[in-house]
């Protein structure tokens, strides 16, 4: 049987990313260029720095990855590039190459939710994993429960109803002068903090259970922040950082719990940026091992975004039918399960 070669592209926010994979799962070459460094002076992704540096690293990235996989452009069975959700002008870059490189290559085009390559990403590492499984999807711009029924079939049974999860680690780190991107700085200096130190809420949204709300949290972080400062004391950094994200990681286990216990799953997987939180990854895991349930999770260097998951999530696509045409354009609010 042939084997399947699929070249992804992610260029969704502020990384230009290429990959190959054999068959779904097997990586070839995993390119990734980060952005971070640019954006750290600014607090945040500023939308038009990162289109330029897109339109600038794109070819080479896409380059390098058929490189490093010894492939060349007429070897590819399929060309996945993510199209939604995302900053549009990072995505039209992504896109406009994808369709440039499909159309003077004759290589089919396959358009990839984001989300959907996020889920994916715990393919790559977990040979075994198949669905049905429950997932949670924690990110920058995204906080999503999703029942995966089966390759490129979903069911968002909650989401958040304001700030996603690590957006809520930016803004706090950025309040406690930690900096961007918040995530990662905020999960090294609460090691040294006490999650119990100070007791922060944990939102709940009465009519949907499992639904997110961040909004709160951060407001309670900065005006225990603000308290502080006019009272003129001083306050731990590494308590209020190990007491926010213990707030965090607690209303993300919970409805996860819940979450399994109603709908029975035997399986459950974490993804996306915040899913590399090495708290939350133990929570998790401690969690389901309670409840006898398998629990699956990407290496870090696929919860952060990446084309390998874009591929991955192509290739299923691909094995079903699916084909975008030369008008796939870029859809920054795409809903999982929309095409």
């Amino acid at each position: 049987m042939k084997d399947t070669l699929i070249l992804g592209i992610e260029s969704s926010c502020d990384e230009t990313a290429a990959a190959v994979l054999k068959n779904g799962r097997e990586v070839l070459s995993n390119v990734i260029y980060s952005q971070i460094d640019l954006h750290t002076v600014y607090g945040g992704v500023v939308p038009e720095i990162a289109s330029r540096k897109h339109i600038e690293k794109v070819i080479p990235v896409v380059d390098k990855a058929l490189q490093e996989a010894n492939v060349t452009l007429s070897d590819l069975d399929a060309i996945a590039v993510t199209y939604g959700p995302g900053l549009v002008g990072p995505l039209l870059v992504g896109v406009s190459a994808a369709k440039s490189i499909s159309m003077a290559s004759h290589v089919p085009l396959v358009g990839v939710h984001h989300i959907e390559g996020h889920i994916s990403a715990n393919y790559i590492e977990n040979k075994e994993l198949e669905p049905p499984f429950a997932c949670l999807v924690v990110s920058g711009g995204h906080s999503h429960l999703v029942v995966v029924k089966d390759y490129g079939e979903y069911e968002v049974i909650g989401k958040t109803r304001d700030d996603a999860a690590g957006e809520a680690f930016d803004k706090v780190a950025r309040a406690i002068g930690l900096g961007y991107p918040g995530g990662p700085k905020i999960d090294k200096v609460s090691k040294e903090g006490n999650p119990e130190a100070i007791v922060f809420p944990r939102a709940k949204v009465g009519e949907s259970v499992y639904d997110f709300s961040f909004s709160g949290l951060k407001s309670a972080v900065l005006n225990y922040l603000n308290t502080c400062e006019m009272k003129g004391e001083s306050y731990n950094q590494a308590d209020v950082a190990a007491s926010f994200q213990k707030a965090v990681v607690d209303v993300l286990v919970d409805h996860s719990m819940h979450a399994i216990q109603e709908y029975g799953f035997k399986k459950f997987a974490i993804a996306g940026g915040v899913a590399s939180n090495s708290t939350l990854r133990t929570a998790m895991e401690k969690a389901c091992s309670k409840r006898g349930v398998e629990f699956y999770h990407p290496s870090p260097i696929y919860c952060t975004d990446n084309a390998a998951m874009i591929a991955c999530a192509g290739y299923y696509e691909f094995q079903k039918g699916v084909r975008s045409g030369l008008d796939l354009n870029a859809i920054p609010n795409l809903k999982l399960g929309e095409r």
